[in-house]
């Protein structure tokens, strides 16, 4: 099967519980433009850790949803794309199959993978489970972020075509598990930091080479 766009998804900001957030995203029908920062009527309420150039747009595979299905069968969430606040729906791709740094033509546009996701207690408010976003964590079925090289229109049925691979053994789920394992040892981390990372994930992977220590997860992944 050649991978595809199966769902074009935006929302806007509203509440989410005790707070706010865009992760409600809802499906459009036709071409929609995407631009540096995303895609047009796409919104984020927390710029400080969502959004910008290096989050412009979050992919997430349709087939982790079946998984997430066995563990939650009535959630009527899961029913359809959007549950995981994505805005591609993605046949054919997942975590092991994206590198970090790739180029991938999708539609008219132009992106590369620049990090995966790591998941914040929003989810826990989403689905109205606690522990919803370190499941997503532990499981490594979290998503991936693009950055718009090349603004374009993409829809629906698009297909993603790999474009340039230079990092062939970083995909998304190896350095998502270097962060979920609590890796610090210099010889899996020195290679990482040789990839093109955004600023905040360099940050994380030289303060764990330079102290030997993990950072404290409770608040992203809790709220607290």
């Amino acid at each position: 099967m050649v991978a595809h766009v199966r769902c074009v998804l935006v929302g806007r900001v509203q509440a989410l519980g005790p707070t706010v957030s865009g992760i409600a995203k809802r499906p459009v029908s036709g071409p929609r433009r995407v631009e540096a920062l995303g895609l047009a009527g796409d919104e984020q309420a927390d710029l400080r850790v969502h959004g910008g150039p290096d989050k412009a747009v979050l992919c997430y595979a349709w087939s982790h949803y079946e998984p997430w299905r066995s563990l939650f069968p009535d959630h009527p969430l899961l029913d359809a794309p959007g549950a995981f606040g994505e805005n591609l729906s993605i046949d054919g791709l997942d975590e092991h199959a994206v590198c970090i740094g790739d180029r991938w033509r999708i539609g008219s546009a132009l992106f590369s993978v620049t990090q995966g996701r790591q998941p914040c207690f929003k989810l826990n408010l989403r689905f109205g489970v606690p522990v919803m976003a370190a499941r997503v964590q532990a499981s490594g079925r979290a998503g991936w972020y693009l950055r718009v090289l090349e603004p374009g229109w993409i829809e629906a049925g698009d297909a993603c075509e790999l474009i340039d691979r230079p990092h062939p053994t970083h995909s998304v789920a190896s350095v998502l598990a270097l962060i979920r394992d609590r890796e610090t040892r210099p010889d899996r981390l020195e290679p990482v930091l040789a990839l093109p990372l955004p600023a905040s994930w360099r940050r994380l992977f030289e303060q764990r080479l330079q102290t030997g220590q993990t950072e404290d997860w409770r608040r992203r992944l809790e709220g607290a």
